[in-house]
């Protein structure tokens, strides 16, 4: 009797095990199924007045404080880096040549910044120096960097790729084409960064387009664009996504209701294929400090 009364608890307490188990699953299905999601972002510049009003502050997490659970969350996070990050600075509240101090950097690791792109038209504002400082100091608080380098990331045995060119400067030339080809070969997953377009404008230019459908033609799976400061058009070429522009994400243009949106993407992929795509608008009501809204 206290046999089959022992094997009876015994069955019990397997079966309340799996029944946990199979709840656990359920809410954690990225991590028990092999799933990676990747979030991308728009511009981010953390200079002039965002890093005034952050030093201020004395909180260089204060523009990513209402969205950063949000990025955590995600395996890897991609962004545009409007501005060179250097030593001395100078505060400002005005102008185009940005720059902002490395204490600005905490911002971005708390929030979970994996992969910055540098190809854009800000990112030489203080030279190849200003330039070979940010990468350094980037690096060093382990956040890669992109600008037609090739940045391999390998997540649950998938390997994703991220490329960056600046279009704004110079229109794309074979070479470029042909990076994207070779890149796509070595990674399941190549997501490449174009600074492009026309400022405060909601639809791309026709060339735009052209250019797109080449990358996608080269071998990019997912194409994000950053540049005119306004959300744009999404479209897709061949299945994969073309996001004409992000928008701002964290920027101090707070003149306009346009500049102070922005879009942000999160992706699932399993097995070296996109299954999933979330669309997460964003909004700066308080002073270049987006927030996730509706």
């Amino acid at each position: 009797m206290n046999d089959q009364k022992s094997q009876t608890f015994l069955l019990i307490l397997i079966a309340a095990f799996f029944t946990l188990l199979i709840y656990v699953l359920a809410l954690s299905p990225r991590v028990d199924r092999g799933e990676v999601e990747i979030i991308l972002t728009g511009d981010v510049m953390l200079g002039r007045t965002v890093m005034t009003k952050s030093l201020d502050l004395n909180d260089p997490t204060y523009p990513f404080q209402k969205v950063a659970n949000e990025l955590k969350e995600a395996d890897l996070v991609f962004i545009n880096l409007e501005n060179p990050i250097i030593e001395n600075c100078p505060r400002s509240h005005e102008g185009y040549r940005f720059c902002a101090s490395p204490e600005l950097v905490e911002g971005l690791t708390f929030a979970g910044i994996d992969v910055a792109n540098l190809a854009n038209n800000h990112s030489k504002n203080y030279g190849e120096l200003g330039l070979e400082e940010t990468i350094g100091i980037l690096n060093e608080k382990g956040i890669s960097t992109t600008g037609k380098d090739l940045i391999v990331k390998e997540v649950k045995g998938m390997k994703f790729g991220f490329l960056g060119f600046d279009f704004l400067s110079s229109w794309p030339k074979e070479i470029d084409y042909e990076l994207i080809r070779n890149s796509a070969e070595k990674v399941d997953i190549l997501l490449v960064g174009i600074h492009w377009g026309a400022e405060y404008r909601n639809e791309p230019a026709g060339i735009q387009k052209e250019w797109a459908k080449k990358i996608i033609e080269s071998g990019a799976n997912v194409l994000i664009g950053h540049g005119p400061h306004w959300v744009q058009t999404i479209e897709y070429i061949d299945e994969k996504p073309v996001y004409y522009s992000l928008g701002n994400f964290i920027f101090d243009q707070m003149w306009s209701e346009e500049t102070k949106k922005g879009l942000v993407i999160k992706l699932t992929f399993r097995k070296g294929e996109l299954i999933k795509e979330k669309r997460l608008p964003t909004y700066m009501s308080s002073w270049a400090q987006p927030e996730f809204v509706e």
